[in-house]
Parts: C-alpha cells; structure tokens; sequence
C-alpha cells in the first residue's frame, strides 16, 4: 500500500488489530526485515511497517535523508490511516528517526522503543568511516561493500545458524539504489544529540541493546545517558545487532510486555 509524499510515495503495510505498534527498519534495510517478527506481534497488535523514503517501494526525494524527513513520512502514514496513538519502535537507523519522531510529534506517542540504536550525535571517527563510505558508494563499489557490512551485524557466532537470514539481509541491503544510501549517509551525520529526549522522560521507552553487537556498546551507551523512571532497559545476551531476528522470540516478549504496560 501506498500514499503519496512529497514528490513521491511511502510504502507501507498494516496488519493485525488492536493497538498500534509501528516498525521502522534501519540502515541498508526495508520494512521486509520485519516481516517474521511483525507476524508475531501482529497476533496480539495492529502493526503497521514503513519503507522509508528511498528503501523498498519508497521513493528518495532528497539528496539528504534528515531524520526529520523519515519522522515526517511516519506521521503521514500514520495520519493517513488515522492512527492517533501508537507505539514506535525503530531498529539502528530506524532508533535515529523515533527520536526524531518524539521531538517532533510526541503527542502520537504511547511509547518507543530504540533497537540496537542510541541517541548520540555521530563522533568525528564514526563521520569519516561514512564519509569512507560514499565515496566507496560512489565509486561504484556498493556491491563490494555490502556483505562484509551486513555479516558485521549478528554477532560471529550466529553467522552460521542465521545464514539464511544473512544472505536475506544481503539481498535486501543490494536493492537499496546508490542515491538513498548516500542520503542516509548524510542524513545520520547530520542528526542531533537525543540524549535529552530520553532523559526528559515524557514518553515511556524501551531500550534493547545486544552483548555481541560489534557496532553498539551495550555498557558504555548506558553510562552516558540518566534513564527515568519510566523507561527499561533489555540486554540480549545471545545477539549482535540483530536481536529482533536473533533472538526473536524475545524480541517479541520484551516489545509486548512493555507494549501491554501502556495505554495505547
């Protein structure tokens, strides 16, 4: 399904009944990426999946994909099915555009969670590695780039037992277009700090974090941010920065529970 944006379209999915919880995938992803763990929580939850402007059936319209204008194209779809209240959940990159989401329209919000994700602005290192990045893109080299990167996302040990879900990763990361990895290149080095989102403690969140994730320090992440009383902090032991298909059963059990504490 989709509904028009901008100088183009937004795809999405919906699914399910009750309350709403809205996925939003990360970096080199589409909502497709959800599509076993989003049945799951669609058998107690109406979930509703976005493909974000350029990923997917999506259309990029911008040079640079701001996290303003993935949180824009969120509260488009949610208005067009006329969902007032929803819980939001964004994996990695999806983590960036929630917080943009709850800056800017956090009257929709029940709750949200953050997925293998963090509110920190990029460090200097971080913006060279993606500066790295486009200029590989450029090249023509996405290709070369890609299943490194994608295996970098489970943890080693996993690597074998998820094989299949890698390589799905894989095919999903090849059909994202040259433009919209670029733009979200330069969208996540231009994002904003959102430790005092979280730290203002407004909005009830839910924080899952992996011990193998080779891209998110669980500990250290902590450290730096005051949680409030009305937030939870989950640690997949077993997971790198995968753990909504890495431990999906969990996943599912942490995501729900905190869902059903609140009044959505």
């Amino acid at each position: 399904m989709k509904i028009s944006f901008r100088d183009g379209n937004i795809h999405y999915s919906d699914n399910g009944s009750g309350s709403v919880i809205v996925l939003i995938h990360g970096y080199l992803e589409t909502m497709d990426v959800w599509e076993h763990f989003a049945k799951n929580v669609a058998q107690k939850y109406r979930v509703v999946t976005i493909d974000l402007p350029g990923h997917g059936y999506s259309d990029c319209t911008c040079e640079t994909n701001t996290m303003e204008i993935f949180a824009l194209a969120i509260k488009e779809v949610l208005d067009y099915l006329k969902i007032k209240k929803a819980f939001l959940a964004g994996h990695s990159m999806g983590g960036y555009a929630t917080l943009a989401f709850l800056q800017l329209y956090p009257g929709y919000l029940s709750g949200y969670s953050l997925i293998h994700s963090h509110p920190f602005a990029d460090p200097p290192e971080v913006k060279e590695k993606r500066e790295k990045n486009i200029s590989l893109i450029e090249a023509g080299r996405k290709n070369d780039m890609i299943p490194d990167f994608i295996r970098g996302l489970y943890a080693e040990k996993n690597i074998e037992e998820f094989k299949e879900s890698v390589e799905r990763s894989v095919r999903i990361a090849s059909s994202i277009d040259e433009k919209t990895i670029i733009a979200d290149l330069k969208g996540m080095m231009a994002r904003h700090s959102g430790v005092h989102l979280i730290e203002e403690g407004k909005i009830p969140f839910l924080w899952i974090l992996g011990t193998m994730d080779s891209h998110i320090n669980f500990v250290a992440i902590q450290k730096n941010v005051s949680l409030p009383a009305n937030s939870r902090v989950v640690i997949l032991s077993n997971s790198g920065h995968m753990g909504f298909i890495e431990e999906e059963d969990l996943s599912v059990k942490y995501l729900t529970e905190f869902a059903d504490s609140l009044s959505i």
